[in-house]
């Protein structure tokens, strides 16, 4: 072997197809394209949404909802969950930089402690909201409530 020898693999190469080459080719005439309409033809490119002229689904279906732009949206955060990770740490102070820590939220999400579940410990937390069950069942197990 030596490089005036060299072949590609057999199969790795193919040889490219010779559109609008006349009839004889098998490719000649409307070149591949099929007869008439907008595929057919030069310059065409599929509009998103396009449906041949028929009236788009976007288009017939009326508009709908809506999408309030004040909303805060917070990450809901039970009592229960709050006892079991002062539990597992012995932590007697809870603010949002622990649960970043713990995992349970990301850094740029809003915490609201709601009051599903039992305090025992006394706690202080620290959120950006409280339920008022949540806040109540805090100061009944002796802690404090810090709202951000």
């Amino acid at each position: 072997m030596n490089l005036s020898n060299l072949k590609p693999a057999v199969g790795s190469v193919k040889t490219r197809k010779r559109i609008g080459r006349g009839t004889g080719s098998g490719m000649g005439g409307t070149s591949t394209r099929g007869h008439k309409g907008a595929k057919s033809r030069s310059g065409y490119s599929r509009k998103v949404g396009f449906e041949g002229g028929q009236m788009p689904l976007q288009r017939r279906l009326p508009k709908f909802g809506f999408k309030n732009f004040n909303r805060v949206e917070y990450k809901a955060i039970n009592l229960d969950t709050l006892q079991e990770l002062a539990e597992a740490k012995s932590l007697t102070k809870i603010g949002v930089d622990t649960l970043i820590e713990a995992g349970f939220i990301s850094s740029s999400q809003l915490v609201k402690i709601l009051g599903n579940g039992s305090l025992t410990i006394k706690l202080e937390v620290e959120a950006n909201a409280f339920s008022k069950s949540a806040e109540a069942a805090i100061i009944a197990a002796g802690g404090t409530v810090a709202k951000l």
